[in-house]
């Protein structure tokens, strides 16, 4: 039978790549961690890591048999939680990957009172634009800004995703502040690949306009960094922009016909795997953080 403790080692150290490390993470000595890998390897019957002076990897079979031992660790966490007399604490590696714009602004900014709150916790983030296949790269918990629409996935809303039009003082002042959707035709305008049509809502209902201009990027924070440096109007979501505009280096335009948007800020967690009280911590936490209205739209 498969020893807990012996998982919880692999598991850090699938993240270490020391085996000394991984074990002083979990209070043992370098001899003991070895030793519980070897007892680990022996049980199974393969060789889980390969093994150098100086550090550790995993082998095919190691990485094969990881998520089944964080869905073990995870199961194992929710079975306690389920049982226990009061909260859990949370323990061990937290891995979440996210939007890099939206981590930068608004994760990394709260670990500091999320990790002090957790301090038995670790965290692992990886940012990135992509959509990343969760089960296949061992994740915990996504942060997803989008319209969701992938039913093997379950997801809990942390925050609304409010767009706006806005632009640069001094674009507007150069050429003039458009009163309605049509204007836009006249304007230079900065699209994300993708997103090149807008729509409102209007007193005569949706109102779809394409439009144009001759900046595009698939990149939301240059989209945000052109807008401010006068190159034109742009859809931005107000966590991106929040700051900018209560600096003035933007105001909001088109107020009276607002953008419609299915989309909003989710943590998702893949449905397969019991909802282990790291994840459950992380999401409450965060979406007491960003409050409802979140804190960029107050």
């Amino acid at each position: 039978m498969m020893n807990i403790d012996h998982l919880r080692l692999f598991v850090r150290l699938a993240s270490t790549y020391n085996i000394s490390q991984a074990g002083q993470e979990l209070g043992l000595s370098p001899a003991v961690a070895s030793a519980h890998i070897n007892k680990l390897e022996e049980g199974l019957g393969v060789r889980l890591v390969h093994r150098t002076t100086r550090k550790v990897s995993l082998t095919p079979e190691g990485n094969a048999f990881l998520p089944h031992a964080e869905e073990v660790l995870a199961s194992v966490e929710a079975a306690r939680a389920s049982v226990g007399v009061g909260e859990i604490t949370p323990t061990g590696t937290l891995r979440v990957t996210a939007p890099a714009s939206f981590g930068r602004l608004h994760l990394i900014p709260a670990l500091k009172g999320f990790l002090a709150r957790y301090p038995e916790l670790t965290v692992d983030f990886r940012f990135s634009d992509s959509i990343i296949d969760m089960v296949e790269g061992g994740f915990d918990v996504a942060i997803r800004d989008a319209e969701l629409k992938d039913s093997t996935l379950i997801a809990r809303k942390l925050a609304s995703d409010r767009r706006i039009v806005c632009a640069a003082p001094n674009y507007l002042a150069e050429h003039g502040t458009p009163n309605s959707p049509a204007d836009l035709r006249a304007h230079q305008c900065i699209t994300l690949a993708g997103l090149e049509t807008w729509t409102f809502n209007s007193p005569s209902g949706e109102q779809s306009l394409k439009v144009q201009g001759q900046f595009r990027t698939d990149n939301g924070d240059a989209m945000r960094d052109a807008c401010v440096a006068g190159l034109g109007i742009a859809m931005n979501s107000t966590w991106s922009v929040y700051r900018q505009l209560q600096q003035g280096k933007l105001v909001q335009i088109l107020a009276a016909h607002p953008m419609v948007s299915n989309t909003a800020i989710w943590a998702v967690y893949p449905s397969s795997r019991l909802l282990a009280p790291k994840v459950r911590a992380f999401i409450d936490y965060f979406a007491d953080y960003y409050g409802d209205p979140p804190y960029w739209d107050r």
